[in-house]
């Protein structure tokens, strides 16, 4: 069980986070506060949302707070496997292949249009994002912790773009969108161009040793009963609709329960409570959701299913 003092350095410790990367992200502090849900859950991050909107400087802000290494990819029709994994290159001095790794060997890898890059050159991802490690000449190399994982696509431009299957979305634990900054934050980021001033850089408010520290408290944060079927029943709630095709899978409760965990641990409490479900649900399960075709013509959404599936589940009563 963790102890107060341990409640409060971790919420202190999300606060100093949150605030950091909010000085050059301005007005996105839902958004950043589920990046850090992610973070510690150690669950990757699909942003769905159009271009400008800020997806690579939260990546890079995340980053800077947090003193650790990022590795960024363009995602390309030629984009080919080994130029995420890396490959071995040949040294003629020595006469032996070396293994040259590629940019998924950060801690943080910005995926950059992921859609964009073929179905084979998408599968390389597979891999590292569920078993963190990349396995290349018959050797499997293992990645460092922390390891985060955010891609991003457009929902709009679509020509020259192949759609993510299944098997790759689930391995994602949130899909979030960013949206357009309020009035009063685009103003701030006129001025600040039009000035010449660059954006200001993130300080550093976390180690990598702190924030390691941090994920190992994760699990130690009591998820209940209660709430264990609360979640399982939500999730079995998405499989049961008749305007659904594919519902939620296991590793969706799975992802659920990690990202309760976090968030818990980042407000400063002990324990998941159903609130938190309730919060993190739309952005966990919606995109392990695949709608029949009908239920797209009427403009069902995902989101519509799972807003279904949490009214339909009684909520337990809280410790």
């Amino acid at each position: 069980m963790l102890t107060e003092a341990q409640l409060a350095t971790a919420s202190s410790q999300c606060d100093q986070l949150g605030r950091a990367v909010a000085q050059v992200v301005h007005g996105k502090d839902d958004v950043i506060r589920l990046m850090i849900v992610a973070l510690l859950a150690e669950g990757h991050v699909l942003i769905e949302d159009t271009p400008g909107v800020g997806k690579t400087t939260l990546a890079r802000s995340m980053a800077q707070a947090l003193q650790l290494h990022m590795g960024r990819v363009q995602f390309t029709p030629d984009l080919l496997p080994s130029d995420i994994t890396g490959n071995s290159v040949y040294d003629q001095k020595s006469g032996e292949f070396n293994f040259r790794p590629g940019p998924v060997f950060n801690n943080i890898v910005l995926g950059d249009e992921i859609n964009r890059a073929s179905p084979k050159t998408q599968s390389a991802m597979l891999e590292v994002m569920e078993e963190r490690q990349v396995t290349t000449d018959g050797m499997s190399r293992q990645m460092r912790r922390p390891f985060l994982v955010i891609a991003t696509q457009n929902p709009i431009d679509m020509e020259g773009t192949y759609a993510l299957p299944e098997a790759q979305l689930d391995r994602f634990l949130m899909k979030l969108p960013i949206g357009y900054p309020s009035n009063d934050a685009e103003i701030q980021m006129l001025q600040t161009q039009l000035a010449g001033r660059t954006p200001p850089s993130v300080r550093p408010v976390l180690t990598e040793l702190e924030l390691n520290g941090l994920l190992d408290l994760v699990p130690e944060v009591e998820l209940s009963p209660a709430v264990e079927s609360y979640i399982v029943s939500v999730v079995d709630q998405t499989r049961q609709m008749p305007e659904v095709r594919l519902g939620a899978s296991p590793r969706g409760s799975l992802a659920l329960a990690r990202a309760g965990r976090s968030l818990a641990l980042s407000l400063g409490q002990g324990y998941v409570t159903p609130e938190h479900i309730r919060i993190l649900s739309p952005w966990v399960l919606s995109h392990r959701i695949v709608l029949r075709p009908e239920a797209e013509l009427a403009n069902r959404t995902q989101q519509d299913i799972v807003d279904r599936a949490l009214q339909n589940v009684p909520v337990p009563r809280e410790p």
